[in-house]
């Protein structure tokens, strides 16, 4: 148990996305109510955060190789700068490498997870982002989206992503963007997005934008986390800037949470493309959605029920 003891019955009628807890303020559980994101300054300890950028250095010079994990790198500029951090853009699915995970059980995460997901938490989808210095090609531009669309599993409102900024992210270096409010829609249709120069495997976008809601930049400090529903419009802009902006973060979710079937519903080609690049990579016969997100999910905290 955490500090933030958890009924896990929603609340009767106020609230929809949050459980009666003991941490947050009314006015944070109406915020993310009514946004569908929730930022707190100064979560993660500087302490933490240089302990996972050096893990992630080591990995980028293939010093560790975490079983599993999907470095994503830029080839175009490997010839330029060989095994560095220069090329590396994301590690996906760092659940096997112990320091990375380590962020996934900080105490502190898990206490505001718990007001979105009752006590049984499963970690489901972990990455580390490593925003290049862009051009105007937008290659590491992420459309707006809504992370349910890669999830094979329901219901929405016992899913959160926590997301913890390992330096100041701003509108220079391509922080977050959210569309407040849009937690409250369905999951709409996502594809490839038809822009000019290259977009990178995965990252979807909602085929049809949304531009009568109006798009907030979340500037964050080192540390600062935002907690944010899995169906919120979000997306991230290119980084201007010579650095490298990186965050780390995870969804989790209720282990009383369940897998569905996304046979003949928008989900379908994504579950196509993930089982074909998963059958290449490790040569399988047969793979299914299902089995993917059970070699992905570790429990992190109470009892693994159906997840």
């Amino acid at each position: 148990p955490t500090s933030a003891q958890v009924s896990v019955v929603p609340h009767s009628g106020r609230f929809c996305y949050t459980l009666d807890n003991d941490l947050l303020t009314t006015e944070q559980r109406q915020f993310y109510e009514d946004n569908g994101y929730l930022l707190i300054k100064k979560l993660v300890s500087d302490e933490d955060i240089e302990r996972f950028r050096k893990e992630f250095l080591r990995i980028c010079k293939r010093e560790v190789t975490p079983p599993g994990a999907m470095i994503m790198k830029d080839e175009s500029l490997r010839s330029q700068f060989g095994q560095s951090e220069k090329v590396v853009n994301k590690v996906q699915d760092f659940q096997e490498d112990e320091e990375l995970f380590r962020y996934c059980t900080l105490p502190e995460v898990l206490k505001y997870v718990e007001c979105f997901t009752g006590p049984n938490i499963m970690a489901m989808h972990t990455m580390l982002i490593n925003k290049l210095p862009d051009s105007d090609k937008q290659t590491f531009l992420h459309p707006m989206h809504q992370d349910l669309h890669y999830f094979p599993f329901r219901p929405a409102s016992r899913i959160v992503c926590a997301w913890t900024a390992m330096e100041r992210a701003d509108q220079d270096n391509g922080c977050l963007v959210v569309q407040p409010g849009t937690h409250k829609t369905t999951l709409k249709p996502h594809g490839y997005p038809k822009w000019e120069g290259k977009t990178n495997k995965l990252f979807h976008g909602l085929l049809e934008e949304d531009n009568k809601t109006p798009k907030v930049h979340l500037v964050m400090e080192k540390g600062d986390t935002v907690f944010f529903h899995p169906l919120l419009f979000h997306g991230s802009g290119i980084n201007k800037t010579s650095g490298f902006r990186k965050s780390i973060s995870c969804h989790f979710a209720s282990s009383e949470c369940y897998y569905i079937d996304v046979k003949n519903t928008s989900q379908e080609h994504l579950e196509k493309e993930l089982e074909e690049m998963v059958r290449k990579k490790y040569n399988a016969t047969s793979v299914e959605l299902k089995d993917i997100w059970n070699f992905r999910a570790r429990l992190v905290q109470g009892e693994r029920i159906n997840l």
